[in-house]
């Protein structure tokens, strides 16, 4: 088995190390490693991610170790990582690379006169001091029980899948990637094995102190792990690696496990999930609703081998239907055909402890994309999409019918037919028609709540409310249904002015609304009584949400006896605990506050203290049935880290009537996963550039690193340009000194460990005020930011002025291309990571961009480096799989093509499949 070694950097002597970028569909409720979860949702995927609510990407341990411990299936796979362990590289990349970096005016004669052939292939292993950083040992994912009396601790695979996995073919279908095998969505990572811990217990914990969960088959995947809501049982799914000697893969088998003892059996007897759309979700105690493959489902449909006639798309009405670039998008009558069969299910309700049951079928097939318990239990809310399809957009568009269903599966309200959305406005704050935000009060019972524009979708008209936000009682409904009434009609319970962001519920008496506006950045959170409605909403917050300094932070939320969360009002009365980054010039310092929501006063309770970076997470003294939160006896999750300490998360006691009296106990003790880098120097530089507007970025030096003694470095700058609509808002600092530089199989930082100096993160804002568009002087600005950046490096004597590159992904792809297009006296080389180079090929907006191309034509034409190939004059490396997420790759082998043209050394690298590697070197 080939595993994938994710890496990046840029090396002085010719050694090539490689790179991809790791990405699995994982959907909302991901734990983040080695750090807790105090919630009850399902999680069908550990996720490698850039985003912050992402979790790290971590490498496998050593492979020798504990070898004879592991299941056959996995024992062949670790003995052939063993003895195969490779890294992907396009194996003559750097030395055509290090030829453009350095050779003489006769051997670069030669390259351009040497015809265009396709490059060597293979993979290597990188040096060995990336090799063991991207090998260091995996950290468990950590959750609580509901009753917070047990953890359950989730093994990790490695970071990096097989190549067998990551090469599978996958369906590409109205925006959605399905594995067909297994009728669910492709690239989802995995579990390996799970564990329930005495909560108390250190983790990750040993073996002797832990109850592993048995039973399922030896090596098997897994995912969508949920605890039950009494917390008695653990639900999750498994499949088959499909790996080399593995059973056949097919779909996902549902399991059930006793949380006391650890034993596991299988749920639904010889049926299967189709988790496309949704895989089940808890209805009560011991019962769960599960999309299910229908009893007769048939072989996909074949595709006519003759097209039965022209593709047409017809638009003679004249109806203006704008669209961003979509990716993936049906292509014709059998792409619909087949996108119909594999998002089919049935519903099926089963009770966990029937040992045989196949369950109940509750409804027939159809597409369903969700189905969504009421928090008592007794209704669900059931959504799913029906023809016609379309060709011009995904499928969050397409015809969607809710409603709300007995236990039974019997019709209680029919809430909505919502039609096929082709003419939803580009600009931002656009949104469908009709409801949206469907979903359950966490406060009550079984009410709904849902909004409504009232401006069509388009936030250019201009009306008074834009948003109305409604409710439905869903007891009420199943009343009027089983009398032979009229449908019950929703009520108004509240109107925003601006475009509605949804609800934070707690009671009768208090609710949070929220409303926003993207082209001033304006928010407003507003308090109000739901059960009260004659009661004018109030002001509680309104400001920019650009302006990080002036946040308020957010409102904790406690768990109910129906598993739902609500804001946690602290002793009964109208004040919550508001947690925050704490955004400051010196850096981020997060922060607890109790806010009163009457006289909008704030108590500060806590705040991170140098030298650690510490955040507070869920409240854990919410175990007592539907007890007020107290502040006396209040407890909290905390993690904990430094620059050079890794995050541990705490449980932290407030006692005392003004909770005067700190206390904690360390729950977890996770080891440096590369004490090799732990020394290394961090800083975090604020600059100027030349319009005033303040700059940070953060500077990480090699272990040991003297300037004096050792001179200036090669240096890399990995960066990614946002827009803001004030300078002011721009330069506010938005990192901290101390917290834990976590080094990923793609994080920039890898380069270190050559000897190289890195800014990683350098801020390239691009401003517009007033009515000002910030693509206009994009150029400019994008240009200031860098020479800013260099400049600062030099002058603080750690840079080689002539041995600078700079680097990004997606948009920072974009920004280093044009980069070297636009100022190539200050880099030496770039990397451009899966970036779309042409904006004329995205004529509907892009980014922040709203206007059209034929709105804006200069604008697009001059933002877009493929216009200026002929420009380009150091090297420039591309870097895409040859099936990506995005349109771009295209993109990449057109600016390419274009650069060979011109005395621009350029270099593609296309991977196959999803597979990405970057490689680099400056002379």
């Amino acid at each position: 088995m080939h595993r994938l070694i994710v890496l990046c950097c840029c090396i002085p002597n010719a050694m090539n190390i490689a790179s991809r970028q790791l990405r699995h569909k994982c959907q909302p409720g991901g734990l983040n490693a080695g750090r807790f979860n105090a919630g009850n949702t399902a999680w069908p995927c550990n996720s490698s991610s850039s985003s912050s609510s992402a979790m790290r990407p971590h490498a496998l341990p050593n492979p020798t170790r504990h070898v004879s411990q592991l299941a056959p299936s996995l024992r062949r796979r670790a003995v052939a990582m063993v003895s195969r362990r490779q890294m992907l590289l396009a194996a003559s990349a750097s030395q055509q690379l290090a030829g453009l970096s350095t050779a003489t005016a006769s051997q670069q004669q030669q390259q351009q006169q040497a015809p265009l052939t396709a490059s060597g292939s293979g993979y290597k292993q990188p040096p060995k001091e990336i090799l063991d950083i991207v090998d260091a040992p995996p950290q468990p994912a950590l959750t609580f029980s509901p009753d917070r009396s047990k953890i359950l601790q989730l093994s990790r695979p490695p970071s990096l899948p097989p190549i067998f996995d990551i090469s599978r073919p996958e369906l590409k279908l109205a925006g959605v990637r399905i594995d067909a095998e297994q009728l669910s969505r492709s690239r989802m990572s995995y579990y390996t094995g799970l564990c329930i811990v005495p909560a108390g217990t250190i983790v990750p914990a040993a073996e002797t102190d832990t109850t592993p969960i048995t039973g399922y088959p030896a090596g098997s995947w897994i995912n969508y792990v949920s605890w039950s809501p009494d917390g008695k049982h653990i639900t999750f799914t498994t499949r088959s690696p499909g790996g080399p000697g593995d059973p056949p893969r097919g779909p996902l088998q549902l399991w059930v496990a006793d949380a006391t003892t650890g034993r596991a059996r299988p749920l639904l007897g010889s049926r299967r999930l189709n988790t496309v759309f949704d895989s089940y979700s808890w209805m009560d105690d011991n019962t769960l609703v599960a999309a299910v493959l229908p009893q007769d489902l048939d072989q996909p449909p074949t595709k006519p081998q003759v097209p039965p006639g022209p593709k047409i798309q017809d638009n003679s009405s004249g109806k203006k239907s704008q669209n961003r670039t979509w990716t993936d998008l049906l292509k014709d009558e059998h792409d619909g055909d087949m996108f119909e069969y594999y998002g089919t299910a049935e519903l099926v309700m089963v009770d966990v402890r029937d040992q045989d049951s196949e369950g109940t079928i509750i409804a027939p097939p159809r597409m369903y994309t969700e189905m969504d318990g009421s928090p008592d239990g007794q209704f669900m809310l059931v959504s799913w999409l029906t023809r016609p399809f379309s060709l011009a957009v995904p499928a969050g568009r397409f015809p969607v019918t809710v409603q709300v269903w007995d236990r039974r599966g019997s019709l209680v309200h029919h809430i909505a037919s919502l039609p096929l959305a082709e003419d939803i406005p580009i600009a931002f704050n656009s949104c469908r028609t009709g409801p949206r935000a469907v979903s359950w009060r966490d406060d009550k019972p079984a009410e709904l709540s849902w909004i409504e524009a009232q401006d069509g979708g388009d936030p250019e008209v201009s009306v008074s409310p834009r948003d109305v936000v409604y409710t439905l009682d869903a007891a009420a409904a199943a009343a009027a249904s089983s009398n032979g009434s009229s449908q019950v009609a929703p009520q108004v319970l509240a109107t925003t002015d601006l475009r509605c962001g949804g609800v934070s519920w707690c009671d009768g008496d208090l609710a949070l609304l929220y409303e926003s506006w993207w082209k001033t950045r304006r928010s407003i959170v507003y308090t109000f009584a739901p059960g009260k409605p004659q009661q004018e909403k109030q002001v509680l917050f309104d400001r920019s949400y650009e302006d990080v300094y002036s946040d308020p932070g957010s409102p904790l939320s406690r768990r109910t006896s129906n598993g739902s969360y609500i804001l946690a009002k602290i002793d009964g009365q109208r004040q919550l605990l508001m947690v925050g980054q704490g955004a400051s010039p010196e850096g981020n310092r997060p922060f607890l506050d109790l806010l009163n929501l009457d006289t909008k006063e704030t108590r500060r309770l806590w705040q991170s203290s140098p030298p650690y970076l510490e955040g507070v997470g869920s409240i854990m003294s919410d175990n007592n049935d539907d007890a007020p939160i107290t502040l006396d006896g209040l407890k909290l999750l905390l993690s904990r880290e430094s620059a050079h300490e890794p995050p541990q998360t705490y449980m932290v006691s407030f006692n005392g009537p003004e909770a005067e009296n700190v206390t904690e106990q360390k729950l977890t003790n996770f080891p440096h996963p590369y004490p090799q880098l732990k020394d290394m120097q961090k800083e975090v530089l604020r600059y100027k550039r030349t319009d005033g507007v303040d700059l940070t970025g953060t500077l990480y030096l090699p272990p040991g690193y003297n300037a004096q003694h050792d001179g200036p470095l090669p240096t890399i700058l990995w960066a990614y340009p946002r827009e803001y609509k004030s300078k002011e808002a721009a330069g506010q600092m938005r990192r901290s000194p101390h917290q834990f530089s976590g080094i990923g199989s793609l994080s920039p930082t890898l380069w270190l460990a050559r000897g190289y100096a890195v800014l990683d993160g350098p801020t390239f804002p691009i401003v517009a005020e007033g009515d000002e568009e910030p693509n206009d002087t994009y150029v400019e600005q994008l240009t200031a930011s860098a020479e800013a950046a260099v400049k600062e490096l030099v002058a603080k004597g750690v840079t080689d002025p002539a041995r600078v590159s700079v680097g990004g992904h997606s948009y920072g792809a974009f920004m280093a291309a044009n980069l070297l297009a636009h100022c190539p006296q200050l880099f030496a080389a770039a990397i451009a990571r899966s970036g779309a180079y042409n904006r004329t090929l995205t004529p509907f907006g892009f980014q922040s961009e709203e206007r059209t191309l034929w709105q804006a034509p200069e604008t697009y034409s001059k933002m877009s480096p493929f216009m200026m190939a002929d420009r380009f004059s150091k090297p420039l490396l591309l870097i895409h799989g040859e099936v990506t997420l995005s349109r771009d790759g295209c993109q990449s082998n057109d600016t390419q093509r274009t650069t060979i043209q011109a005395p621009s050394p350029c270099r593609v690298n296309v991977f196959s499949k999803r597979l990405r590697a970057m490689v680099l070197q400056l002379g």
